[in-house]
């Protein structure tokens, strides 16, 4: 059974950094693209950042040179690190498997980010 579990997520001030942690387990991570998207409140769920299993990333414009995406093989996880927030981040994030047939998400943790 596949399963993502985001951590690490809370409310900031604008300029404040956070660092999301996705646990994976139930497949072979290490061969496989994962990314974060975000949802805020009446909008769809974006793609914020991907990341290859070699290793290449790909980010939405509104993110780069803020949020970087990783990850750590040996520990099955993959981070998103947010560095000088807006509010505008402010969403629900979600971790998900990009398998070529089907997309797996995480349950989602909140990002808020207060002016």
């Amino acid at each position: 059974q596949v399963q993502l579990v985001e951590s690490g997520g809370g409310l900031v001030q604008a300029g404040e950094s956070l660092r999301l942690s996705c646990a994976a387990s139930g497949f072979i991570f290490s061969i496989m693209p994962m990314g974060w998207f975000r949802q805020a409140p009446g909008k769809q769920r974006d793609m914020v950042a991907t990341i290859a299993s070699g290793g290449r990333t790909n980010y939405v414009d509104s993110v780069k040179g803020r949020f970087t995406i990783s990850r750590d093989n040996a520990k099955n996880t993959v981070y998103l690190q947010m560095n000088n927030l807006k509010p505008e981040d402010t969403a629900v994030y979600y971790c998900v498997l990009l398998s070529s047939v089907e997309a797996t998400w995480g349950q989602g943790i909140q990002v808020t980010v207060s002016s």
